[in-house]
């Protein structure tokens, strides 16, 4: 028998006048699963999680939250706690008093609001804060607070609306890395809105893709990178080469005036999109008798830090240019500059193929 899901979305569906914001989103989510919501603005992720707080009202559709239908449920009846973009901490209330709200709202005893705000100003890493005013607060600082107020109730899911998108570079990092242990630790299932792929890469257990109000494809980050279901998510999470194609019989694919091994992917003749990930290119030095290699011209190199984003020409993909991830070491170590040649392979295992 299987464990039913602790959140349940059944035909969710939306509409603002004439617009359609989400398309009957059908969705299980386990009981401490950490589960992202990625896509572009506007695409529906924002609205789905507003609609879970009782924020916005479905047009059609029901929402199950361990075994309870909440559709029609006000927000202060749900069990949730909620941390927005722009942390909406009260300005006049201390950081103890912000995290006590929802306790005090609760009319819980004052010594175990006091226990318990001590204990989650230690759990998101601001012990001793306890009577600093929000603009004496870091970013950071004030997420971590927002966090801790979210977490009061102990509540049997937590909400994120793009938690980290306020906040510079480095703090991001390292919040989102604290913010993926922490809620390990207390197993509380966890929905985050985001339009970083890197941070629902880094952070989700599932990543829900989604596109103009419906969902493209769910699954683990690796699964969602490595085989995107469509050609919308292929291009959405991560970098990717596209390059026009026509299928051959046999399996053969037409890249500009060459054939090359792909996939079996349909009839002859059909036009396609291959998709490539920069890093599925290989360069040499290269076996003899691999597959699919052809000569390449260096047209520019970005250097970004950890490794190189390298673009090449070859007369074999005809007026296509195509990206390949290099090691700034494996750069110097072969001499290769802008217009220095190199051998490539493409991997026919890693191409997908959309017509």
């Amino acid at each position: 028998m299987t464990e039913q899901p602790y959140l349940q979305f059944e035909g969710i569906a939306k509409q603002f006048g004439s617009f359609t914001a989400l398309k009957g989103v059908d969705l299980a989510i386990p009981k401490g699963e950490f589960v992202c919501f990625l896509g572009p603005s506007g695409c529906g992720k924002t609205t789905l999680l507003r609609i879970v707080a009782g924020l916005e009202t479905q047009s059609a559709g029901r929402i199950r939250q361990a075994g309870r239908d909440i559709s029609q449920l006000p927000p202060a009846q749900r069990d949730y706690g909620i941390v927005f973009q722009s942390y909406a901490l009260f300005p006049n209330l201390s950081a103890a008093d912000n995290v006590a709200y929802g306790l005090v709202n609760r009319r819980s005893p004052k010594a175990q609001i006091r226990e318990r705000v001590t204990e989650l100003l230690g759990l998101v890493g601001l012990p001793g804060s306890e009577s600093r005013l929000p603009a004496q607060l870091s970013g950071g600082q004030q997420q971590r607070i927002a966090l801790a107020r979210a977490l009061a109730t102990s509540p049997g899911l937590l909400l994120l609306d793009e938690p980290l998108s306020a906040l510079d570079a480095i703090v991001r990092v390292k919040l989102r890395d604290e913010i993926k242990s922490l809620q390990r630790r207390l197993g509380v299932t966890t929905v985050m809105v985001t339009h970083d792929q890197e941070e629902a890469l880094a952070m989700a257990d599932r990543i829900v893709v989604m596109n103009h109000g419906a969902i493209e494809q769910v699954g683990t980050p690796m699964q969602v990178y490595r085989e995107p279901a469509t050609a919308f998510v292929a291009d959405f999470v991560g970098r990717v080469n596209a390059l026009p194609a026509t299928l051959l019989a046999g399996g053969g694919i037409q890249l500009g005036p060459s054939r090359f091994e792909g996939p079996h992917a349909g009839p002859a003749g059909r036009d396609v999109t291959v998709y490539l990930r920069p890093e599925d290119v290989l360069a040499g030095p290269l076996r003899p008798g691999d597959s699919n290699v052809f000569e390449a011209c260096i047209e520019k190199i970005e250097f970004l830090g950890s490794y190189c984003l390298v673009q090449v020409a070859s007369p074999a993909l005809g007026e296509q240019r195509l990206s390949v991830t290099l090691s700034p070491n494996f750069l110097s170590e072969q001499g290769l500059r802008l217009g220095s040649r190199l051998p490539l392979r493409l991997l026919p295992e890693r191409m997908r193929i959309f017509a």
